[in-house]
């Protein structure tokens, strides 16, 4: 029997994650991350624990090393970067993580913000709730380019979508399909020139922003920038700049560098912006996935068993 801890917020006491690792002889703690912990909290966690199914909560090597006993850290997600993997690794600490949990999802959202965001949807809804009856014209997305980056499981769904909507589909990855042949595949910087909404699905670079100033003075004036993927892919000063002075018409984001956004944060106030609170994989589908993909992976380690999907 493990004891493991559950802070991913929407998993819940004999919800079917919880009982599958009771089942399993597992004795069950919930703590939900809700809001920031403070220090205390934080360095005492993971104490005690043998396992635990996170969410986006910073996991760091100070965390890892108050819990000798910890044998894994299951994410109940795609992303992993709030966790010190090198780390986890140091101390012997298994990550797993969900892949292909949330991908349907995520795709749904990216296309659901492209179509905010070409049909001024969010400043129209604003508008009509004070009264106002605004009439501006929007954009059709039929003919329009989507230009995609990363073609993991989320973009090749979004792609997909794309094209159902009679969008032209441009793609840079590292890992393009000679199966996909409705897709062109080409660099990264044609994708910024040509893209009229251009979507983010890509991992974390390690080495900053993938999307910068110098990116930005690639793109049309008149393009739109999705990111459902990392906050950290986009300098958000750069954007909040390009979004004042007109370098770009307009962006959506479900993940911010900084979660939630700060009172400090460049973006705030702009009109050409809309903000999600990092919304695109929470379904109840892919929650139950996710869920039930890191509890199993949970099962696995403390079963000696090779997990599906290791990070480390």
């Amino acid at each position: 029997m493990g004891r493991v801890l559950i802070t991913t917020d929407y998993l819940r006491p004999n919800d079917d994650i919880d009982n599958l690792l009771k089942q399993h002889g597992h004795e069950t703690t919930f703590a939900p991350f809700e809001s920031k912990r403070d220090t205390t909290q934080q360095m005492s966690l993971l104490t005690g624990f043998d396992a635990a199914i996170i969410a986006s909560e910073p996991i760091t090597r100070d965390m890892l090393a108050s819990a000798p006993s910890l044998k894994v850290l299951a994410r109940s997600g795609v992303g992993y970067d709030s966790i010190d993997v090198q780390a986890a690794s140091h101390y012997g600490v298994r990550v797993c993580n969900a892949p292909g949990s949330n991908h349907y999802s995520v795709a749904e959202m990216a296309i659901g913000l492209l179509i905010m965001s070409a049909r001024h949807l969010a400043n129209v809804t604003s508008a009509v709730r004070l009264g106002q009856w605004p009439r501006k014209a929007g954009h059709e997305l039929h003919g329009a380019t989507l230009g995609i980056i990363g073609y993991g499981p989320s973009g090749q769904a979004t792609a997909k979508l794309g094209l159902a909507l009679g969008m032209k589909v441009l793609v840079s990855t590292a890992h393009p399909s000679s199966s996909d042949r409705e897709i062109s595949f080409t660099d990264l910087d044609t994708v910024f020139k040509s893209a009229d909404y251009l979507s983010l699905h890509s991992r974390a670079s390690g080495t900053g922003p993938l999307v910068d100033e110098a990116k930005f003075e690639l793109m049309k004036d008149s393009a739109i920038i999705i990111n459902t993927a990392r906050g950290s892919l986009i300098n958000e000063s750069a954007l909040a700049a390009a979004l004042s002075n007109g370098t770009i018409a307009g962006a959506a984001l479900d993940v911010l560098d900084h979660e939630p956004m700060t009172d400090s944060s460049p973006l705030r106030g702009l009109e050409n912006l809309i903000i999600t609170s990092h919304l695109a994989g929470q379904t109840v589908e892919a929650r139950l996935r996710a869920g039930m993909i890191a509890a199993q992976a949970v099962i696995d380690v403390l079963a000696n068993r090779q997990p599906d999907h290791p990070v480390n």
